[in-house]
């Protein structure tokens, strides 16, 4: 099962660390740094928002990067659009048997499930901005750091 890679969790923490910058820039190495992890990772999963049209970079001194579009405009569903691969569920690697009453309908039964779910994460990250997430930090009262 391919399932869900780290890589949303990366995207949406960046995304959030961005709009609490408001409309500053942070380097890639800031957000690794609040992540404790490698720029190099990083820089990857900003790449692929970027292509996805949610941030932009900019070199040079002074440069960095920065939200392309206002954080009440993207969802934590974007972010998982941008960053995440195929299908979260899967059948088996191997076709089941035909010859089992079981084998013969589950993989059909399955898909059916599985895209109900895709459905529902889809809906449920796509209800939630990175605007309204930031607006949760920022009240639970473990306020983050100023990167």
């Amino acid at each position: 099962m391919a399932g869900l890679s780290s890589r949303s969790a990366v995207a949406i923490h960046a995304l959030a660390m961005l709009a609490h910058r408001r409309g500053g820039s942070l380097t890639s190495a800031e957000i690794a740094d609040s992540l404790e992890t490698n720029p190099v990772l990083v820089r990857r999963i900003l790449g692929r928002l970027r292509d996805a049209g949610l941030v932009r970079s900019a070199e040079g001194r002074g440069g960095g990067w920065s939200l392309a579009r206002a954080p009440r405009d993207i969802t934590l569903y974007d972010a998982y659009a941008a960053v995440e691969e195929g299908q979260i569920f899967s059948r088996h690697t191997r076709p089941p048997s035909t010859s089992c009453e079981v084998g013969r309908s589950i993989g059909d039964l399955l898909d059916a499930e599985f895209q109900r779910a895709e459905r529902a994460l889809e809906e449920r990250l796509g209800g939630t901005t990175i605007a309204g997430l930031l607006q949760q930090i920022l009240a639970s009262g473990n306020r983050p750091r100023d990167h």
